[in-house]
């Protein structure tokens, strides 16, 4: 009769073992100890990102952001595919960029949000798009995005969100310019999958793109004063930013100093805690009405 030392297995459980151990090595090594370190820590980022979303010091958020895009920039460097990273890459740029420095230095703004949109336009390549949204003609841009389902709406939004505040801030290129009926193209798509995605960012999207330019150059007000309408719904009223773009961009084009004059102090009166998932877009919101509304008698 043989004996088996207490450690020593049957030779099938053995066997069983064997693949699982050679699997085992092949996603080691498919993965380095960067990414898994990475992908492990994730999590700590949803959670990062809820609590800034939840700052209502506007100071301690503006110290904060840049480090914390370093450190996702720093994440994709180990792991360039992530498109989860990408995206918060792409959010947090935007968030930054116009809390904190488009109206102090434009310039520089305009080069952050087309970084936004470098990170977002990856993540939207992983999604399945295969086509440049900058340089492809509308009609095969809107055939594919028609293909893109509901995953992929987070890189649609942050694509055309991006790219619609680079060409914001860059209307002195003629190309740039001819790159917002792709940024258009691309939101549309999100409309149609999920009209209420990150706070109804489609419905503000439209609101801007309808309502801050004349008739004869494409606005269509009554289009932009429906988007805002629907924003403030999907909403109920809490978000104080979809106040603020209507008064900047549509009441503004349309010379109604009244309606603008009106949002913007029901901004600058809006309690404290309205909305506290969303407080630091709305603190950003107060802040700026106020410096919208000193340029009121050079406005009207």
């Amino acid at each position: 009769m043989r004996f088996r030392s207490g450690n020593q297995q049957p030779d099938h459980r053995r066997a069983l073992q064997i693949p699982g151990i050679i699997l085992t090595a092949a996603l080691l090594s498919a993965c380095s100890v960067g990414q898994l370190v990475v992908r492990g820590s994730q999590s700590i980022l949803d959670s990062g990102v809820d609590s800034m979303n939840r700052e209502t010091d506007l100071k301690l958020a503006a110290a904060a952001m840049p480090a914390n895009l370093k450190l996702i920039e720093g994440m994709l460097l180990e792991d360039p595919q992530n498109d989860e990273l990408l995206l918060y890459a792409a959010q947090g740029f935007y968030g930054y960029s116009y809390g904190f420095v488009e109206l102090e230095d434009p310039g520089r703004a305009q080069q952050l949000y087309r970084r936004c949109y470098d990170h977002a336009r990856v993540a939207l390549q992983l999604a399945g798009l295969g086509l440049d949204p900058e340089t492809a003609a509308v009609d095969e841009l809107e055939a594919a995005t028609a293909k893109l389902g509901k995953a992929a709406v987070p890189a649609l939004f942050w694509s055309a969100s991006c790219l619609g505040k680079w060409i914001d801030l860059n209307r002195d290129d003629v190309t740039s310019i001819a790159s917002l009926a792709s940024a258009a193209t691309l939101m549309m798509r999100v409309l149609e999958l999920d009209d209420s995605f990150y706070y109804g960012g489609p419905h503000l999207f439209f609101g801007v793109y309808y309502g801050g330019r004349a008739p004869m150059f494409g606005g269509n007000f009554a289009l932009a004063e429906e988007h805002f309408r629907r924003a403030n719904e999907i909403n109920q009223g809490k978000l104080l930013i979809v106040d603020l773009l209507q008064a900047e961009y549509l009441y503004r084009q349309t010379l109604n100093r009244t309606a603008f004059h009106d949002k913007l102090q029901y901004i600058l009166d809006a309690p404290q805690g309205l909305y506290p998932e969303m407080a630091l877009v709305n603190a950003i919101s107060q802040q700026r009405a106020g410096y919208l509304l000193a340029l009121e008698d050079e406005w009207f």
